[in-house]
């Protein structure tokens, strides 16, 4: 079950918060094997294998990624478009693309604005929201959300101070909302 169905399935509203994965990756992105450096190359390509398996199954593109980014940028990006645009989640997606499909560097302004142009985004605002590092603020306060609820992996869900964390088949995922509309309702 993709997000998009689970949203439809069970009514229910997601909303990104953004996660400082490898936050101190260079500008310029380093190799997974060097990020990994301490894996034994053989399991990296199990993990490699599995992750592509998991795509697969959950309907997802996914390429031969070689490469690590800084998402930083990225995430300011995404930021902005869910709060000044009506097109947030199609940027999400083709962040997503760019970078575990397409191998782009997604902390390149570049980049970005290239996805930004294709969705037709105003590329002005989005220049000057990268330029001046707008939504800068706005991830801060959203890595440390993540850092005081104890957030280690991507993807995380999280309501009512539960969280289901990694990929999980689309029965985990019912089961979870399905738990949660069970819960007395908090204002």
């Amino acid at each position: 079950m993709s997000i998009e169905a689970l949203k439809q399935e069970f009514n229910v509203t997601t909303r990104y918060i953004h996660f400082p994965l490898h936050p101190d990756t260079p500008d310029e992105g380093i190799s997974i094997q060097e990020l990994f450096a301490n894996r034994d190359p053989a399991d990296l390509k199990v993990a490699g294998d599995h992750i592509r398996g998991l795509m697969r199954e959950a309907g997802l593109a996914y390429g031969d990624r070689n490469m690590t980014y800084n998402s930083r940028l990225a995430q300011e990006l995404g930021a902005w478009a869910d709060a000044e645009t009506d097109h947030g989640g199609a940027l999400h997606t083709k962040l997503f693309e760019a970078y575990f499909v397409d191998n782009k560097n997604i902390g390149e302004a570049s980049v970005l604005l290239a996805l930004v142009t294709e969705l037709g985004l105003p590329l002005a605002r989005a220049t000057e929201v990268l330029t001046n590092r707008l939504y800068s603020p706005e991830i801060n306060a959203q890595w440390q959300r993540s850092w005081d609820n104890g957030i280690t992996g991507v993807p995380t869900f999280l309501s009512h101070d539960l969280m289901v964390v990694g990929h999980q088949t689309s029965e985990v995922l019912a089961r979870f909302v399905r738990h949660l509309q069970t819960l007395p309702l908090t204002s």
